[in-house]
């Protein structure tokens, strides 16, 4: 699928990159898991179910856990409107259309492919935003769609999950596997499996959150050449950005495993040292860009984003 969204070949390049060196990690983990299972069958099987139930899934997944639903024209036609819209300019199949009721001002796109895509907003970013920034926003997460980051993202986390399940698992097979029983050989096995399984979540974390951090700048940037309106995005990120520092931080606990879907983290007041591992760019450095592109447009009214 070609939509009319601008390319990125920067993006594409990052994308690979990632998925091949995270496949390097991924064999050196398979065979950890194998000498861990004794059992290469074993291992595929487990490893395959966690992967197609994420691939496959991911939608429902993300759908359930942020209290998404799908919603019908009738129920949102403004927003299916803009939905609309957006598809026949960007020339690519109208997804899915859900809503969260959250008041946590924001967005995500899921799904494998465009043909099995869900585009989801809260009910706070849409109290909160006019038409023109709700546009930005919801063309911000079409181009993720389009330039497929949304499956890479998606199966690129697979290993850091996968890993973290291993090194849990090693962890109470040794607290509770009743330690008298366990010979040397067998804890020093567990030992390097756990080792192993952390630096390869520990390597995958960093991978994902450069590739994550990149990606959200190209689709500022993609969806900001689309609209023509780049300083409509700014206003709307500066707006989410504030809204989201004022809501208690207990509530965002649950939204922020999903941050690196969503249009912008979810950080509460106090948050710094976990900013240094955003899976986003800074604001600072988004209104930067789409001041930039705000300049070669000749777009009027780019007040609003400073």
């Amino acid at each position: 699928m070609r939509s009319r969204f601008q390319s990125d070949r920067r993006l594409t390049v990052r994308m690979t990159v990632t998925m091949f060196l995270l496949g390097l990690l991924y064999v050196g983990f398979v065979a950890a898991l194998v000498v861990l299972l004794k059992s290469l069958v074993l291992v595929v099987v487990i490893a395959a179910a966690v992967l197609g139930a994420q691939y496959w899934f991911s939608d429902r997944i993300a759908l359930y856990a942020m209290h998404g639903k799908i919603v019908e024209r009738e129920e949102y036609p403004e927003l299916h409107g803009v939905v609309d819209r957006l598809c026949a300019v960007a020339d690519m199949p109208k997804p899915l259309v859900a809503v969260s009721n959250m008041d946590m001002p924001n967005a995500f796109a899921t799904g494998r492919n465009a043909d099995h895509a869900v585009v989801c907003v809260t009910t706070g970013l849409l109290r909160r935003l006019e038409p023109a920034e709700l546009e930005g926003v919801l063309a911000h997460e079409l181009s993720h769609v389009a330039h497929r980051d949304v499956a890479v993202i998606t199966v690129a986390s697979f290993l850091g999950v996968l890993a973290g399940l291993v090194v849990r698992f090693a962890f109470y097979s040794q607290l509770f596997g009743g330690r008298g029983r366990r010979d040397q050989n067998t804890l020093a096995v567990l030992g390097i499996v756990m080792g192993v399984s952390m630096a390869v979540y520990a390597l995958s974390f960093v991978l994902i959150r450069a590739l994550s951090r990149y990606r959200e700048l190209a689709a500022d940037r993609a969806a900001a050449l689309l609209t023509g309106r780049p300083s409509e995005l700014a206003a709307a990120l500066t707006k989410v950005d504030g809204d989201i520092a004022r809501i208690p931080s207990q509530d965002l606990r649950t939204a922020q495993a999903f941050n690196a879907f969503y249009f912008t983290p979810a950080f509460g007041k106090g948050a710094g040292l976990a900013r240094l591992f955003s899976t986003h760019p800074s604001l600072e450095q988004r209104l930067e860009q789409l001041g930039r592109i705000s300049a070669e447009l000749g777009e009027a009214g780019t007040g609003r984003a400073d």
